[in-house]
């Protein structure tokens, strides 16, 4: 056990200090300003607004131009910072296991025409189903899940998808070097339970799980509705000649029909979505072809076998009509138990949601106009580092309501909450950071010299899809069935 993992089990005061000690030694350039720019952002009133206004905050010693200094020229160890995030106590499903949950959120950018990188992001329109492309930094971001009802999260890595990116590839080797770090900072040992993955339906779930096969974790995720699954190949009686099959018949998710009845059924009462049933049928597997993703994979294409898993409720939250919800699992042979496991720690994947909206609407993540990618990324970990913070001050943050607001217990206060209180939490923690020396501002260019230099512009690039590149062809306008294999 590490020494800030034991730190922080043994005094919260101790861990979080030692936490911003360990925080401050991986800032290898302009460290002052940069510690002083995250305990702005920690201590200041109300949600982050503008950049600039964090040199107001007091706990913030330096000016406005020291600041963006420190985001443009400032340097952090990357490497260091993220070995730290893994040492820190993290939070458990129910059964003592590691639930580890990863998305995609996008850093619009829309008129930063001089900013190099940018990709069209796929964002939500105000119309039913509407998707619109806008230009943006997206982010891979990998986080720890409670159990329970809780917006609490434990953000432990984020990594920005370049131009040409596949996302299943990137997070496959971001979540790879994720694990080793927990391995290696002893959150992970022999004997105890596989560290599970949650993703949504934007990963292709049966090829993260065979990259990932020689890791103890087990995937799980979402399904879209009109995919086509097959069977193990049943037997055959000995000698039956001809070349054996690969495949057994169809799982078609859209049709009834093929389902058969399920290896496992429960039947849950749930406060949010009234009666859920969860329906499993095991040994389930995509027919892969030498297309796309598989390209790269030379010989005979894997057999990928897991559990899917049929989710149905009664209702929902938002007072929308509930819709099954298909998941499927890396593993096999699948009990009663696990299944009440999975489907609930799927729905658990939701809370990286809350913490995404934390980091836009209160920490200001996507507030500041930052040119380049390198300067976004530093700003990122800050902002991970900041929200670190928080989940460790939270067992000693005092509930600081509004008068409209209802009180809540310690254990139930939510990260907004535990920020009120954090500016008086700061004095009884180290603050390493120095005083600022004395300086002026350079004398910049001569009035009336016109900018001999102008900023280069960059062109948004596109997603590209894994595999060979296609020669454009014509749109059939022949209907197709949805049925996806």
């Amino acid at each position: 056990m590490s020494l800030l993992h034991h730190a922080v089990r043994q005094d919260p005061f101790a861990g979080l200090s030692r936490f911003r000690g360990e925080f401050y030694s991986c800032l290898t350039r302009r460290a002052d300003a940069l510690f002083e720019l995250t305990d702005a952002v920690l201590c200041a009133d109300g949600p982050v607004r503008s950049l600039v206004e964090l040199s107001l905050v007091g706990e913030h010693r330096r000016g406005h131009g020291g600041l963006y200094d420190a985001l443009a020229a400032g340097r952090v160890d990357v490497g260091r910072l993220r070995r730290a995030l893994a040492a820190v106590p993290l939070p458990r499903a129910a059964d003592g296991r590691l639930v580890l949950a990863a998305d995609i959120t996008c850093w619009l950018r829309p008129s930063a025409h001089t900013s190099p990188q940018r990709i069209l992001c796929h964002t939500y329109g105000r119309g039913k189903d509407q998707h619109i492309p806008v230009p943006g930094w997206p982010y891979s971001v990998i986080c720890a899940l409670e159990t329970g009802r809780s917006s609490w999260t434990a953000p432990l890595d984020a990594l920005r998808l370049a131009p040409g990116d596949d996302a299943a590839t990137v997070t496959a080797r971001q979540m790879r070097e994720l694990v080793e770090r927990l391995i290696q900072a002893g959150q992970w040992k022999d004997g105890d339970p596989e560290i599970l993955i949650v993703v949504d339906a934007g990963y292709d779930v049966p090829r993260l799980a065979f990259l990932l096969k020689d890791l103890p974790v087990q995937v799980l995720g979402r399904m879209r509705s009109d995919r086509v699954l097959r069977r193990a190949v049943p037997s055959y009686p000995p000698g039956t000649r001809g070349r054996p099959a690969r495949h057994g018949g169809e799982f078609v998710f859209g049709d009834p029909g093929t389902w058969k009845t399920p290896d496992a059924q429960t039947v849950t009462r749930t406060r949010l979505y009234g009666t859920a049933i969860a329906r499993a049928w095991d040994r389930l597997h995509p027919r892969l072809t030498h297309r796309s993703a598989w390209t790269a994979q030379f010989g005979t294409l894997p057999v990928i076998e897991g559990t899917v898993i049929l989710l149905q409720v009664d209702v929902l939250p938002s007072g929308a009509t509930p819709k099954p919800v298909w998941l499927w699992w890396s593993g096999t042979d699948a009990t009663t138990p696990d299944v009440d496991l999975l489907w609930q720690a799927f729905l658990r994947r939701f809370d990286i949601e809350h913490t995404f909206r934390l980091f836009k609407q209160t920490l200001g993540w996507t507030c500041p106009k930052i040119r380049s990618p390198e300067a976004a990324d530093r700003w990122t970990w800050l902002i991970l580092v900041v929200f670190t913070q928080l989940r460790l001050a939270r067992p000693l943050a005092a509930d600081l309501r509004r008068p409209w607001e209802k009180p809540s217990p310690v254990e139930r206060l939510t990260p907004a909450r535990v920020r009120r209180d954090f500016r008086h939490l700061r004095p009884k923690t180290a603050c390493p950071a120095g005083a600022p020396k004395f300086s002026q501002p350079g004398p910049g260019r001569p009035i009336g010299r016109e900018n001999d230099r102008p900023t280069p512009r960059y062109d948004v690039h596109r997603v590209s899809k894994p595999g060979p590149a296609k020669q454009r062809t014509k749109k059939s306008t022949t209907p197709r069935p949805r049925r996806t294999g």
